[in-house]
């Protein structure tokens, strides 16, 4: 795989990029209203609304009526919201929730578990947690001015994010279809 002084450069660190919050309503109006203020309350930023991309009837949604909202947070933040989401799945995902490029996501029932205080008003929302993961030198492919490609031994690959993953929350990887 990698050898021990490809391992050791501090330039194949892997890092948290960002963490991205999202609750899905599935509806406009007071619900969608209380979801954001839940993502409020949890990161202290201002939640962005996600729109339907077309119309649904038997789920009662129109094309462009928000239906989401999400929140992307950065740094030592995400970090310890990342924690406190492991934390309530216990530490544990399946391999199905790593991607080929590197990054993971998973999802919690209850945003109490995380450790709100619980408001009858406001109820009880599930919300689904995305990691994206990078190494120093990502900017190159991101940047306006001499905007490149990352090379293929410096991406991430679903076996280092499941290494990462492993090594920094001595977290467990299990081999099953779904998670129940």
């Amino acid at each position: 795989m990698v050898n021990e002084t490809k391992a050791a450069n501090p330039m194949r660190e892997i890092r948290v990029s960002k963490l991205v919050l999202n609750i899905c309503v599935g509806e406009s109006g007071d619900r969608l209203q209380k979801a954001a203020k839940v993502l409020e309350q949890l990161t202290g930023q201002v939640p962005v609304y996600g729109k339907a991309r077309y119309t649904v009837r038997s789920f009662a949604i129109r094309r462009n009526e928000k239906i989401s909202c999400s929140v992307t947070v950065r740094g030592e933040k995400a970090m310890q919201l990342l924690e406190a989401g492991l934390k309530v799945k216990e530490f544990e995902l399946i391999k199905k929730n790593f991607s080929a490029t590197g990054n993971f996501g998973f999802g919690i029932q209850e945003h109490i578990d995380l450790g709100i205080k619980y408001d009858p008003s406001t109820g009880i929302y599930g919300m689904d947690f995305y990691v994206c993961l990078e190494r120093p030198g990502f900017r190159v492919a991101r940047r306006h001015n001499l905007k490149n490609k990352v090379g293929v031994q410096h991406k991430i690959t679903k076996d280092d994010s499941i290494k990462w993953f492993q090594t920094k929350f001595e977290g467990v990887v299990l081999n099953k279809a779904f998670q129940g």
